[in-house]
């Protein structure tokens, strides 16, 4: 007995535990087909769901009476097959998904209907050569390979597909939620994620369009994030992003992240320039970036506040990152992020004023921006914020008051207490130490050109050795800036553990869905860690280091979508560039030629130093971490 079905009975595990999901508008039920339509509870969005199928033993078609199956929010067929021994029985069903953000509410039962006949008319062999086919084309500008680990390599595939799977990039309606798919938790909505996180994958391993597309998802929400603004007392076009988002409007229910967590409108900031500084689109600044930019400055220029004790600016009660702590003066990742939005604006103003001059006196007039004296605020600003820092320590500090915490290491905490967001009640986590993930050292890795590495490895040893990395974004980061420091046994143990987070099930959370926005993380743990690589003004900075785990290694990306591979061995590094001219390429602060089709081998010299600029400080294990 087989029964092919569309059943509309689906309920909520997560916020609004056992309720009905839509509401059921019409179902029907054919011998060989079905239909049914939903409507979201609170609001008029419709989807259109049509089936067909066929039935074959030994690939005859079976000529069956099906049985009807029908209620209201059910229907579907029961075909009855006799079998005799040896003979194979195979169904092939065909569903097409429509829904009213791409047609008419009132065409969507005859749209859906026909792409669901013209599936069957393909045929199941043809339509899996194409899926096979688009997979191909997908994996071969995105592909890693590891040799001689296979836990490492499973990790690593297991991310890019469930990447890939989860978006497109076709649509500029749509982003990226952070379970993608696979599970109810975050209600498919979108968060900062996608900037600081899924833009750096899909930016080295998609056609431009593709990122170009997530970035005008912000653009479409910008008169939303204005609004948002508005609510909480800002003016004067003063845009505020949501923390958490389907159409623009703020959908988050914690007043310590919607109101403080205002670091996600440097995220959106920062993903515009991560954008122009690898495609060389700088047409898409005058087009769409400049507007969000110029209300982004605008937020920050009037959350910060003059303290005429410190005789400097300050921000006041926010939430960085690190969501175990709430409420705080100047964290240091907000300040630094803050004044960073208010000098790229400017200087993007000036680059679209001297290009397009046109462009920018239409943006003036309808943004009502005050060049003169915004600007001149802006800049006051940034030249006069405040920064935490210890001077004994030589140590930015994560926020005011941090060294008044009782100073423990993540090390010293019980294993049967972890994650102590399962355990501790949240009054005990906000006075520990303890960092959730990536916060101080977020600021780290997004401006990393402005530190040398005795810096960035002061601040690592510190800050990684407070942190219990209970968020799925927080092994990565701190991954790719052990792998800067040259400390590649905790580079191989965090990408290990942001590449496995779900396959292992660190947080014994899998079961409310994967982490799809952290795998990007995995890749740019393997991408930007160990194989070092930047773009900068267009072009690639490579400094590639291999762990002693890993035979070889290799990652295939897109620069400015002409693709490119690099492999890694124990003795050379080997460039591939498949793109029509010569590119110049920095290999261990060496600017090298790559010529079309030809391979570029360089050796390999892990006792050198490749960091900051082009150096990385090798092998620190005898380094202490405890502070």
């Amino acid at each position: 007995t087989v029964t092919p079905y569309i059943d509309g009975d689906v309920k909520n595990r997560d916020s609004n535990y056992n309720e009905q999901f839509w509401n059921i508008l019409e179902t029907e039920s054919g011998k060989h087909d079905g239909f049914l339509l939903a409507q979201t509870r609170k609001q008029d969005f419709r989807v259109g769901f049509a089936m067909r199928y066929a039935c074959m033993v030994d690939g005859r078609v079976l000529k069956a009476d099906p049985g009807c199956l029908k209620t209201a929010n059910y229907t579907g067929n029961v075909v009855e097959i006799d079998l005799k021994a040896g003979e194979v029985a195979t169904v092939e069903k065909y569903t097409a998904i429509v829904s009213s953000l791409d047609c008419d509410p009132c065409e969507l039962k005859a749209r859906a209907q026909e792409d669901a006949l013209a599936a069957q008319k393909i045929g199941f062999e043809a339509l899996l050569d194409a899926h096979k086919a688009k997979w191909a084309a997908i994996w071969s500008h995105s592909d890693i390979v590891i040799q001689g680990d296979v836990k490492a390599q499973q990790g690593i595939r297991f991310g890019i597909f469930h990447l890939n799977q989860t978006y497109t990039g076709q649509d500029a309606r749509l982003n990226i939620g952070p379970k993608g798919f696979t599970g109810e938790k975050y209600g498919g909505s979108t968060y900062w994620d996608t900037e600081a996180f899924c833009i750096p994958f899909f930016l080295s391993t998609a056609p431009s369009e593709v990122t170009r597309n997530l970035l005008i998802y912000r653009y479409k929400h910008l008169q939303k994030a204005i609004e948002n603004g508005v609510k909480l007392g800002f003016a004067g076009g003063a845009a505020l992003y949501p923390m958490v988002t389907m159409n623009g409007e703020e959908c988050h229910n914690e007043w310590e992240i919607t109101f403080e967590e205002i670091h996600r409108n440097g995220a959106i900031a920062y993903a515009i320039f991560n954008y122009v500084r690898h495609t060389e689109d700088d047409k898409y600044l005058a087009d769409y970036g400049l507007e969000v930019l110029v209300g982004i400055a605008r937020f920050w220029s009037q959350r910060a506040t003059f303290s005429a004790k410190k005789g400097k600016y300050v921000i006041l009660g926010v939430t960085g990152p690190n969501e175990y702590e709430n409420n705080v003066n100047n964290n240091w990742y907000t300040n630094t992020i803050a004044c960073w939005c208010m000098n790229y604006v400017r200087e993007v103003l000036a680059a679209v004023g001297n290009k397009w001059p046109a462009r920018l006196a239409e943006i003036v007039a309808k943004t009502k921006l005050d060049v003169e004296a915004e600007t001149t605020r802006w800049a006051e600003i940034c030249a006069n914020m405040y920064f935490p820092y210890d001077e004994a320590l030589r140590l930015c500090l994560q926020e005011d008051g941090y060294l008044d915490k009782e100073q423990q290491l993540a090390a010293d905490i019980d294993p049967s207490q972890r994650p102590i967001n399962q355990y501790w009640s949240w009054d005990r986590i906000l006075r520990s130490p303890f960092i959730k993930q990536a916060d101080m050292l977020q600021g780290v890795y997004l401006f990393e050109e402005k530190y040398d590495i005795d810096f960035i490895r002061r601040h690592f040893d510190f800050y990684e050795a407070r942190t219990v990395h209970e968020s799925s974004l927080s092994p990565c980061i701190h991954a790719i800036l052990a792998a800067k420091i040259g400390d590649m046994d905790k580079a191989y143990e965090l990408y290990l553990r942001t590449s496995r987070l779900d396959l292992d099930d660190y947080n014994h959370e899998v079961d409310e869905g994967l982490h799809i926005t952290s795998m990007a993380g995995t890749w740019m743990a393997i991408v930007e860690g160990f194989g070092g690589k930047r773009v900068r003004n267009g072009k690639l900075f490579l400094s590639p280091l291999i762990h002693e785990n890993w035979q070889k290694y290799s990652f295939r990306i897109l620069l400015r979508d002409r693709p490119l591979e690099v492999t890694v061995t124990k003795q050379f590094v080997d460039i591939l560039y498949k793109g029509p001219e010569q590119i110049v390429v920095n290999v261990y602060g060496e600017d090298r030629k790559v010529y079309p089709n030809k391979s570029l081998k360089i050796e390999h010299a892990p006792a050198r130093l490749i960091g900051n600029g082009g150096e990385r400080q090798m092998s620190m294990s005898a380094y202490s971490r405890k502070h």
